[in-house]
């Protein structure tokens, strides 16, 4: 069997290292594991990048200027689909295909006319709505019947002058629809709930938890603290790139102005201004190495997650991987991977019900066996070979 998979990036970011366990795992399997995808970081046979960063970064401004996301990108598309005639997938494998860098009409009507098999796992909304990849922060439920009027026109992806969303509803479900073979796959039960009432809830919607190398994220020495200067204090772990993020940036300039002198603030992937970040908010550069991360984590006395919207945020099972109980808001599917002794699920927006369950941590710590207990049911392996059962059905 060959299965093509195709996303935005690989092997980097939650994303594009799902799709890299899921192609080992295949190859595990006997199955010829083949990639497409916006942007890799190796070359490899299996590997095929669509267009090029400067095309693709054409059609960035192609977005912001007219506004239809995912209808550009006509040449690097057509010319990637000579190349998946020459390797013949008896299934394609669909993660995030938008990004700027595939044309999915042009998609769509190659998979109809070869008549071939589609898993389709979805890691955020933009499948079903008219422009948006989430739509929690504006309380817009205008994808279950068609977009108009779109009140995130300048969020992700971006459109500077044009709304849309009423034209890419309509030609994403013309787009979408009538696959002969074609099954969705939902990382959370929440997203699955979601998918159901949209226009692609006629097709078969499973969820399958995301995974993680949990022979990678694990408790593990560094000398990290030592190197802030931070070894007295009691540290909580954020991820974020900017204190606007929906990742709840806010939060953490919230919590910072609640924190005792012996706690501390550390935001990995923080991009702010120096001039920006309060004295008890320490930035870390972002990093693509995962024994990297799994030190960060593990250093770390609490990782908080107040992300305003999310699907199954893998960061959550990584932290409790390596020994670290999480914080969370109750933000789609964000908790789903908690459970009782392994940390807190937080009303969302509740800055102080953060500090309130932090403090909790502090007068009766989790202990990290728990925490890894609890991300041992998430092993990459036994989440995604889930997968072949699914691939079974659509041959």
């Amino acid at each position: 069997m060959k299965v093509l998979q195709i996303n935005g990036i690989f092997p980097i970011k939650s994303t594009g290292r799902i799709v890299k366990q899921l192609a080992d795992i295949q190859k595990e399997n006997g199955i010829e594991a083949y990639i497409a995808c916006g942007e890799s970081t190796v070359q490899a046979d299996n590997v095929y990048v669509i267009g090029s960063k400067v095309y693709n970064k054409l059609n960035i401004l192609m977005t912001r200027l007219f506004g239809k996301h995912g209808f550009y990108n006509k040449i690097a598309t057509r010319k990637f689909l000579e190349w998946v005639d020459v390797v013949k997938p008896d299934i394609i494998h669909l993660h995030n295909i938008h990004g700027h860098y595939l044309n999915i009409k042009i998609l769509f009507e190659y998979i109809k006319k070869h008549n071939i098999p589609v898993v389709w796992t979805l890691h955020d909304c933009w499948a079903f709505t008219g422009h948006c990849a989430y739509f929690d922060i504006a309380n817009c439920e205008k994808w279950k019947t068609g977009c108009r009027c779109c009140p995130l026109k300048r969020k992700y992806p971006v459109s500077w002058f044009f709304d849309r969303s009423k034209g890419n509803f309509r030609d994403k479900k013309r787009a979408f629809t009538n696959v002969s073979k074609m099954h969705i796959v939902t990382p959370s039960y929440w997203l699955k709930g979601l998918c159901e009432k949209s226009f692609l809830g006629s097709y078969p919607v499973h969820t399958l938890h995301n995974g993680i190398d949990t022979d990678v994220f694990l408790p593990t020495d560094s000398d990290i603290k030592r190197k802030l200067g931070i070894d007295n204090k009691f540290v909580i772990l954020g991820i974020i790139s900017n204190f606007e993020s929906h990742k709840g940036g806010k939060a953490f300039l919230e919590l910072s102005e609640m924190i005792s002198d012996d706690e501390v603030i550390v935001l990995l992937s923080l991009e702010e201004k120096p001039d920006k970040i309060p004295f008890n908010i320490i930035p870390l550069a972002r990093t693509n190495d995962d024994k990297r991360l799994a030190e960060i984590y593990s250093m770390a006395d609490v990782f908080v997650n107040p992300t305003l919207q999310d699907n199954f945020p893998t960061v959550n099972i990584e932290s409790l991987a390596c020994g670290t109980p999480v914080i969370t808001y109750n933000s789609g599917g964000s908790g789903e991977s908690q459970c009782k002794g392994s940390g807190y699920v937080v009303r969302k927006g509740d800055v102080k019900g953060l500090y309130d369950a932090i403090k909790k941590l502090r007068e009766k710590a989790i202990p990290g066996e728990q925490c890894r207990a609890q991300a041992l049911n998430f092993k990459a392996h036994d989440c995604f070979e889930k997968y072949f059962d699914i691939y079974e059905r659509l041959r």
